[in-house]
């Protein structure tokens, strides 16, 4: 093997160097994960751990290394146990990032806008409307691709059409089905009172009630774009990749979604973002 350069007793050399590069972007994809949650403390945490049992078993502190060496092999089931979200959001965004998914996919893709997008969107935004003037609270759940039968399965199965008259009876004040979400999948709704995951992350605004959270959080674990209104003030977000949306109107929700369901939205929601400040922009600049 040939060495580029020598530290002390350590040879350097080009694999050495690849290792390093690819242990740093690891790290730093598992960092933005966690952020911003209490993960991230657990998770510097057993860094340090390792830390100090690598110069423990390079000081040949044998009692010491064994002791760790052992709660070192545990650590990883703990691990597993511990970043199960975790690892399950990093998991998901590789397979979102990958481009065997953008490529070979493709055309089942193409297939898929014949028939996600089959109910009347309009439907869903009039409902919004009157969601938001009389400041009901909603959670709406679009799935492209999956049915989320775990999900779906914590609240009452439906499988009807989308329609205004019964999103709105869905999230009457009075209705035994209003406090939970809604899924739709393959243009129906598929079940109502669905209870949803509770996003963790502490730089989410404090303003933020519980299905906003809970629009985040299940937008964090699984591939979906979630829709909250707040019973409080009538805000609405759209969660997506565990990033939100606020401050939008009707038109650009209605946009939003259907860009999702075709799989035609932007590469990332930092792209939408973007979007959203050009389009105020150009809209300021109309009224001026």
């Amino acid at each position: 093997m040939i060495f580029l350069f020598k530290i002390g007793f350590l040879e350097v050399s080009w694999v050495d160097l690849i290792d390093i590069a690819l242990v740093s972007v690891l790290l730093y994809q598992i960092y933005k994960l966690i952020r911003g949650s209490i993960a991230v403390n657990i998770f510097l945490g057993i860094l340090a751990l390792y830390l100090v049992y690598l110069i423990v078993r390079a000081a040949q502190m044998e009692l010491l290394s064994t002791i760790l060496g052992q709660f070192m092999g545990v650590g990883v089931l703990a691990m597993i146990i511990l970043f199960q979200p975790e690892i399950r959001k990093f998991l998901l965004v590789i397979g979102r990032s990958t481009e065997f998914r953008e490529n070979i996919f493709k055309t089942v893709a193409n297939w898929r806008h014949q028939y996600h997008d089959d109910f009347d969107i309009l439907q869903v935004v009039e409902a919004v409307k009157t969601l938001k003037a009389t400041k009901t609270g909603a959670l709406i759940v679009f799935s492209r691709d999956t049915e989320l039968k775990f999900y779906a399965q914590t609240g009452d199965a439906l499988d009807s059409e989308v329609n205004k008259r019964l999103l709105i009876s869905i999230f009457n004040k009075n209705s035994p089905l209003h406090d939970g979400a809604v899924i739709i999948h393959k243009g129906r709704i598929r079940a109502a009172r669905c209870v949803l995951p509770v996003s963790e992350n502490d730089h989410l605004p404090p303003n933020f009630g519980l299905r906003h959270r809970a629009a985040v959080g299940m937008s964090e674990s699984t591939d979906t774009l979630v829709l909250a209104i707040s019973e409080e003030t009538g805000r609405l977000i759209l969660a997506r990749n565990g990033k939100y949306l606020r401050a939008l109107k009707l038109k650009q929700v209605e946009q939003k979604v259907l860009e999702y369901l075709r799989n035609d939205e932007p590469g990332n929601w930092e792209e939408m973002k973007e979007e959203e400040e050009h389009e105020s922009t150009e809209t300021s600049t109309t009224k001026a």
